[in-house]
């Protein structure tokens, strides 16, 4: 196998098996607005649309380096990596996990396992593999889309810090000030 179809197929497992798993979060009590979250969504779409074009017979300027064989294969350990850091958080997260802003019964803050490295420990890992997945693929439209996945990151991330603000109140605050938001041990 090569390690941009290594790439691709570790995509595709996550991909199907987020989805799968969407069937054991509990209900939302509370949601942000389909408004509020309009914005990050656009950025998800338009980065993972240019993050898909595909890397091979770019010359020139759309192809800005090419890594070689082993690079390629630490790009696919840096993916795989990332996917399972974040799946790790989910299952950490467990039955409060939601695709979308929202707060769930009995919604608390969970700040063991990656939740007491970052905040937001899914998008971290999420962000690691698109990094690789760009550095694996060398492309202008590959750096595109991942500017873009981390603006919409950035986006929900703050969204969700504002929306968990106003449900947990005084907790959140104190995990925000201990806990760094998106790449471990920054400061918070």
């Amino acid at each position: 196998m090569r390690p941009g179809a290594a790439i691709a197929a570790l995509w595709l497992i996550w991909v199907v098996t987020w989805i799968a798993a969407a069937l054991w979060a509990d209900p939302a009590q509370k949601r942000a607005t389909v408004g509020e979250e309009v914005r990050y969504r656009i950025f998800w779409a338009a980065g993972t649309a240019l993050l898909l074009v595909p890397a091979h017979g770019y010359q020139g300027r759309l192809r800005l380096w090419i890594p070689s064989l082993a690079e390629a294969w630490v790009c696919v350990v840096l993916v795989a990596a990332g996917i399972i850091f974040a799946w790790w958080a989910r299952i950490h997260l467990g039955r409060l996990w939601s695709a979308s802003v929202t707060a769930k019964a009995d919604h608390h803050v969970v700040d063991s396992g990656p939740y007491g490295l970052v905040r937001h420990p899914i998008y971290t890992g999420l962000l690691l593999a698109v990094l690789a997945t760009m550095a694996a693929k060398g492309t202008v439209w590959g750096v595109a889309g991942t500017a873009l996945l981390i603006i919409g990151v950035v986006i929900k991330a703050k969204l969700e810090e504002r929306f968990l603000r106003g449900e947990l109140g005084p907790a959140y605050d104190d995990y925000a000030t201990r806990v760094p938001m998106l790449v471990p041990f920054a400061p918070a």
